[in-house]
């Protein structure tokens, strides 16, 4: 089969990769649309030490299954594998599972023509579900995730805070949709790139700025996501967030510094990591996306899995304005 694999730093090699097996307990899914992660984009670059390559990377995915309970179902597939027996998965936090893998970690992903996956990790969607946009379930539930998280911490409901949202790539952008959707009046996105930039205000969310070219209320948002998870990003949350507010931290960039641990003290600030997501939220982003909650989602741009390679290279470059590229297999 055709694949997209990993080759070395800043290499990505379109080419013929081995056919995968189904295990036992395991479906084959045969791709129709695999979006590219930052973390992909990470992995990439070098930085991620846990991708190895050769690698298949990939992890948003949408396909239908050929045999087994799923056999010609529409899915999207929850990339983390769990052990479904240690102490997290027992008390339903399946995402931290002490034995977890994942699909273009541990073993291939989804930028291929078919990937083998446990049957555990299906997540059925409607058969009509346009294909692209059930690709942007697994950053809409990471938004979700952390949401649901922030909102049982915060002193007020999310929809009456002020929100700072800090990234425009899609997690940054389906957040702000979301806390759009569940009433937030006052949301502001901080982001970089200016072709991504008048990308983002297009959907009307609020306020987009360059946070290096204009200023950003300092203590004055009761919410602040970082959707980046970089010193530089973590230090601007730190200022931005006012005293009582909650900081939800989803990006995962760097581990170099930029809390501030005498505001978080003496503002009683709530900081909150959020990793990934559960099968519910998986589940419940689908069904939103679906329902047309995030809108009409025109600014995912798609291409087929045979440009990887150059997409790659213009991700990096910062020539896409798009906050989210779906590559086609079939394409």
């Amino acid at each position: 089969m055709k694949a997209l694999v990993y080759t070395a730093p800043n290499e990505m090699t379109f080419r013929d990769e081995p056919e995968p097996r189904a295990g036992e307990a395991e479906s084959m899914v045969h791709i129709e649309a695999v979006g590219i992660c930052g973390s992909d984009m990470h992995a990439y670059q070098g930085h991620d030490p846990r991708r190895v390559p050769p690698l298949v990377l990939g992890h948003e995915v949408c396909g239908h299954v050929s045999g087994g309970a799923f056999d010609g179902r529409r899915v999207i597939l929850n990339p983390l594998i769990t052990c479904g027996h240690c102490h997290y998965c027992r008390t339903g936090r399946f995402n931290i599972c002490s034995n977890r893998t994942m699909i273009g970690m541990t073993r291939p992903g989804g930028y291929a023509e078919r990937v083998a996956i446990p049957d555990q990790c299906l997540v059925p969607v409607p058969d009509d579900m346009n294909p692209v946009h059930a690709a942007l379930t697994e950053p809409a539930a990471t938004g979700l995730h952390g949401l649901v998280l922030a909102g049982r911490v915060s002193a007020r409901p999310l929809s009456e805070c002020r929100a700072l949202v800090i990234g425009g790539g899609s997690v940054g952008l389906l957040t702000a949709l979301l806390l759009r959707h569940q009433g937030c009046q006052s949301i502001e996105l901080a982001e970089r790139n200016i072709l991504r930039r008048r990308c983002v205000e297009e959907e009307g969310t609020g306020r987009v700025y360059d946070p290096l070219e204009e200023s950003t209320d300092e203590s004055g948002f009761d919410l602040v996501v970082d959707c980046v998870g970089g010193e530089k990003t973590r230090a601007l949350a730190m200022r931005a967030v006012a005293p009582g507010g909650v900081f939800l931290h989803i990006g995962l960039m760097d581990n170099d510094g930029g809390l501030d641990a005498r505001k978080i003290t003496l503002a009683e600030i709530t900081v909150i990591g959020a990793y990934t997501y559960t099968t519910a939220d998986l589940a419940a982003a689908a069904k939103k996306l679906h329902s047309g909650a995030y809108g009409a989602l025109r600014w995912v741009e798609t291409r087929s899995l045979a440009t990887g390679p150059r997409t790659f290279a213009e991700l990096l470059e910062g020539k896409i304005a798009a906050p989210k590229v779906v590559l086609l297999p079939g394409g």
